[in-house]
C-alpha cells in the first residue's frame, strides 16, 4: 500500500488551508454582499461569527481529519460507521457540483486576464464595463472555453499530489495576493471620495441591523471558511499528528478574515468614488476594478497582476475542491492519482457547461424559478453544506467528542464551549440559515 502524503511543512499546510478559505468568496462575494447589507455592521457581524463558530468548526473537521487520516468518507467510516459515511459523501457530491459552477466563474478571471493584456477593460465607462461583462458571460463559446482552461490550470496543481502541487503552489502564489491587494488599496484609497468608501464599509450603523442581516453575516462566516464540504477534513488528513491544530486553525480564519477586509478596501472606495451600484452582485469586482486601474498611471500593469491574482485566488480554492472529491476515490478505492484527477476534471468540465450556458443560450431554462447556475449554487450552498455542517458538528460532540477532548489541543473553558458550540450552538445556528434561505 502506498504511504498517505503528509503536508510538508506547518506553513504549507496553513497557506493551502487559508487559500481554500480564501478564494473568490473572499475577494469576489464578500464586497458585494457587505455593500448590499449596509457595510460596518454587516462587516463586525461576520468578524464574531468567523472567529466563534467559524473558528470551532474549523478546529473540529481538521481535528477529524487529522485523526483518521482520509477523507470525509473513510473518516466517517473509521471512527464511527453504519450510516455515518453518509455525510461524507453528500459532502463530496456537493464538492463536485460546486466545483462545477465555480469553475465557470473562475474562467471569468482568466478571461479578464486576457482583456486587461489587451487593455480593452481599461476606462472610466461603468456602461461599458457593464456591457462588456454581460456580453462576454453569455456568449456560447468563450465562457466554457475558459471554464475548460481554469479547470486544466486546477488539474495541474492538483495532480502533483499534496507537497510537491497544493503545497507548492500554496507558497509561491498566495504572499503576492497579499501583496498586489496592498498595493490596489493604497491607490483606491486616494480617489476623490474614496473616504466616504472606508467610513461606509467600518463605521457600523446599527440602525441598518435586522434578524436577516445576522442570518446573512453567519452564513457568509460559516460558508465562507470552505466548511460543510468536508473539504477542512480532507486538508486536515494530509496533517501529521504532531501539528497543533487550534493554531493552525486560528492562521486560516485570520488570513481568511484579513483579505476579505483588504478586498473590501479595495472595493468600497472605488464605489464611493464613482458611484457603482452595490446592487451589481457577483459582477461587482468586474465591473469595479478596471475603474480603478483606468485611474492608474501604468494602470494595465496593476489590471494584469489583479486578474492574474483573481486568477490564482480562484485556483486556491479549486484545488481543495478537486482534492476533496479525489479523497473518496484515493483513500477508499486507492486508484492512481493520475487517473482520478484526469477522469474527474473531465466530469467537472463536462457538468460546468450547462451552468455557463445558462447565462446565454439557457438563460430562459429554468427549474423550480432558477436558471442552471442558479440551482447549483442554491442546493449546495443553501441545502448540501448547511446539512453537511450540521452532520459534522452533531459527530464530533455526539458521537465522537471524547476523541475531539483528547485530540483538539483545548481544555478548560474553550473546551467546554467547543463542546457545546459543537452538540448545540452550531447545529441551531445552521439550521437557521438552512431555513431562512430555503
Amino acid at each position: 500500500m502506498t504511504t498517505r502524503s503528509n503536508w510538508g511543512s506547518k506553513l504549507g499546510f496553513v497557506l493551502a488551508a487559508a487559500g481554500s478559505a480564501i478564494g473568490l468568496g473572499a475577494i469576489w462575494k464578500f464586497p458585494y454582499v457587505t455593500a448590499m447589507n449596509g457595510g460596518g455592521v454587516f462587516l463586525l457581524l461576520f468578524l464574531f461569527f468567523s472567529f466563534t463558530l467559524g473558528l470551532a468548526q474549523m478546529v473540529v473537521e481538521f481535528t477529524l481529519g487529522r485523526s483518521a487520516q482520509t477523507g470525509p468518507v473513510g473518516m466517517f467510516r473509521k471512527l464511527a460507521g453504519k450510516s455515518w459515511p453518509l455525510i461524507g459523501i453528500m459532502g463530496i457530491f456537493a464538492g463536485f457540483v460546486l466545483y462545477s459552477f465555480y469553475s465557470v466563474v473562475g474562467g471569468w478571471t482568466m478571461a479578464y486576464l486576457a482583456l486587461a493584456m489587451d487593455g480593452s477593460v481599461l476606462t472610466t465607462d461603468t456602461r461599458v464595463l457593464k456591457d462588456t461583462f454581460e456580453h462576454y458571460v453569455s456568449n456560447p463559446f468563450w465562457p466554457i472555453l475558459t471554464h475548460g482552461l481554469f479547470v486544466l490550470a486546477t488539474l495541474g496543481i492538483v495532480i502533483g499530489g499534496i507537497e510537491k502541487g497544493i503545497e507548492r503552489a500554496s507558497k509561491l502564489l498566495m504572499p503576492g495576493l497579499f501583496i498586489i491587494m496592498l498595493i490596489l488599496i493604497a491607490r483606491s484609497l486616494t480617489l476623490p471620495g474614496a473616504w466616504q468608501g472606508v467610513v461606509a464599509f467600518f463605521a457600523p450603523d446599527f440602525s441598518k441591523l435586522t434578524p436577516a442581516m445576522v442570518v446573512d453575516a453567519l452564513g457568509l462566516a460559516f460558508f465562507s471558511l470552505s466548511l460543510g464540504t468536508g473539504g477542512m477534513i480532507a486538508y486536515g488528513s494530509y496533517v501529521k499528528q504532531e501539528t497543533p491544530v487550534l493554531h493552525s486553525a486560528a492562521w486560516v480564519v485570520g488570513l481568511s478574515c484579513t483579505v476579505a477586509i483588504l478586498a473590501g478596501l479595495m472595493i468600497f472606495p472605488a464605489l464611493f468614488a464613482f458611484k457603482l451600484d452595490p446592487s451589481a452582485g457577483p459582477g461587482l469586482t468586474f465591473m469595479t476594478m478596471p475603474v480603478v486601474f483606468a485611474s492608474l498611471p501604468f494602470g494595465q500593469i496593476f489590471a494584469i497582476a489583479f486578474f492574474a491574482l483573481l486568477s490564482v485566488a480562484a485556483l486556491t480554492s479549486s484545488v481543495s475542491m478537486l482534492e476533496l472529491i479525489a479523497t473518496l476515490f484515493l483513500d477508499e478505492y486507492k486508484l492512481p492519482r493520475r487517473k482520478v484527477i484526469l477522469s474527474l476534471s473531465l466530469a467537472v468540465f463536462l457538468c460546468g457547461i450547462p451552468a455557463s450556458l445558462s447565462f446565454g443560450p439557457w438563460a430562459d431554462v429554468k427549474f423550480f424559478g432558477k436558471t442552471i447556475f442558479d440551482l447549483m449554487d442554491y442546493s449546495v450552498s443553501n441545502v448540501m453544506m448547511p446539512l453537511g455542517g450540521i452532520g459534522v458538528a452533531l459527530f464530533a460532540g455526539w458521537r465522537v467528542w471524547p476523541l475531539l477532548e483528547e485530540h483538539s489541543g483545548l481544555s478548560g473553558l474553550p473546551l467546554l464551549g467547543l463542546k457545546w458550540s459543537c452538540r448545540v450552538v452550531a447545529p441551531l445556528s445552521i439550521a437557521v440559515i438552512l431555513v431562512k434561505n430555503l
